[in-house]
């Protein structure tokens, strides 16, 4: 019989101990390294239980609209790779990932103005690991990391894992502010604080869905390499603009300067969980050695599977139906806003996934939460989106997932909520959410 480990018992200096065990709901409180005390769980994510109900329509979660994809296909390619490759889709692979793909993933960037090498690339669990793993060979504890204001959830909860502390720059309709960033890496500089990474979503900004402007990349590339701050281009939306071509990357301007990252959640399938990261030589081998570290090798039977489909199906036809199918929700999105709250304010995105939501005067997003869901209705508060938790007046809108029946409906709830709101800001002072930190799940669907 294999015994059970026992929790060590508490010293003098405060290590646990078995009677501390039985009275503390976590015996190893004080073994944690340091840096897991500023970690915090998505609110994104802590949506999801509800969110995901079908009585609540939700306007939360980024999820692509997999209904969209030629499951048939996708079935045929999954048998193929295991009866004619399954021996190699099943093993163990390269730490930097097929090269194969590898390849093929320089077609996609071409699209986007990027000429590089194989070997610049490095394959990852998705663009979130990519992230990571930039942020773990860049950032000691204390180092800065400067951002968009506001800023992708998912890269504020790396940078805080990491202990880096965050500086937002505002963006507006033309994406980040150049003269606000210099002026933030000048204030920084004079304090004597150590700049590591520019953090920006450039396309179809997640969450406030805005681009950056041509003109404004060489500017902010400019200052960047003048403050000796490395870019980090995250560009998951890219090829999902529903007017235009994709505009040129930033990557596309500086090798040395800029690290990319890209995704196939988007343009593809996001279960595969395939993105990869492009950067300079020697930043490069960095990035091998610690995914190698983290997760040893990629998933050979995604990137062969991702591999089949980029050479046997109609990708650029896949990737155009989405942008069909995304641009009619967008549109869905907008005009429900127009009819049902017209008193909020909010962008028109030309590409992605989100619109960003100003709300009324006097109202907090995240306070009205419990009250949007008890409704049967979901967003994601603009808190979420800021390192320091501000944003309060703003909350995120995702139009990918829904019908465009379904946004509309979700819209129309939502209009309710900010109504029922407006009225007890204007009687009380305060909103009801504010009483209750509480999400109810929601009773039946009687709509």
């Amino acid at each position: 019989m294999t015994s059970q480990p026992v929790p060590p018992r508490e010293t003098s200096g405060g290590h646990p101990t078995s009677s501390a065990a039985g009275t503390r709901l976590d015996p190893w409180l004080t073994s944690y390294a340091e840096r897991t005390h500023g970690m915090r769980s998505s609110e994104i994510r802590a949506l999801f239980a509800v969110a995901n109900r079908p009585e609540v329509v939700s306007l939360a979660g980024g999820m692509p609209f997999l209904e969209g994809l030629p499951l048939d296909v996708l079935g045929d390619i999954a048998q193929r790779v295991v009866a004619t490759r399954g021996l190699q889709a099943l093993q163990y692979g390269s730490g930097q990932g097929d090269e194969t793909l590898r390849e093929q993933i320089l077609d996609l960037m071409r699209l986007e103005g990027i000429e590089a090498h194989p070997d610049d690339v490095v394959v990852t669990t998705g663009s979130q690991q990519a992230l990571d793993l930039v942020t773990r060979i860049f950032i000691d504890p204390g180092d800065v990391v400067v951002a968009e204001a506001p800023s992708y959830v998912g890269a504020l909860g790396v940078f805080r894992a990491y202990q880096a502390d965050v500086a937002h720059v505002p963006i507006d309709a033309d994406g980040l502010v150049p003269e606000a960033l210099e002026s933030t890496l000048a204030s920084l500089a004079a304090a004597g604080r150590t700049v590591k990474l520019l953090y920006t979503v450039p396309n179809f900004h997640n969450p406030a869905g805005v681009s950056m402007s041509e003109e404004r990349r060489p500017r902010v590339l400019e200052i960047a390499r003048r403050y000796g701050v490395l870019v980090v281009e995250d560009n998951p939306y890219g090829l999902l603009g529903f007017d235009s071509e994709p505009r040129d990357a930033i990557r596309s301007l500086d090798e040395d300067g800029v690290v990319y990252l890209g995704s196939f959640s988007k343009t593809f399938a996001p279960g595969y969980r395939v993105g990869w990261v492009v950067a300079p030589h020697a930043v490069r081998e960095k990035l091998v050695l610690a995914s190698e570290s983290a997760i040893l090798c990629p998933s050979n039977a995604s990137q062969i599977a991702i591999s089949t489909y980029l050479s046997t199906c109609d990708w650029r036809g896949q990737i155009k139906s989405y942008r069909e199918q995304y641009r009619e929700r967008r549109d869905a999105m907008i005009s429900a806003l127009a009819e049902h709250l017209p008193e909020a304010s909010w962008n028109v995105p030309a590409g992605g996934f989100y619109t960003w939501v100003r709300l009324p005067d006097g109202l907090d997003a995240k306070d009205m939460l419990p009250r949007a869901v008890t409704a049967r209705v979901a967003y994601v508060p603009g808190t979420a989106f800021y390192f320091d938790g501000s944003g309060s007046e703003h909350l995120r809108l995702s139009f990918c997932y829904p019908t465009p029946e379904r946004i509309r409906e979700g819209v129309r709830r939502l209009a309710g909520v900010v109504a029922g709101e407006k009225e007890l800001v204007e009687l009380f002072g305060t909103s009801a959410g504010a009483a209750s930190d509480v999400v109810h799940a929601p009773g039946p669907d009687v709509a």
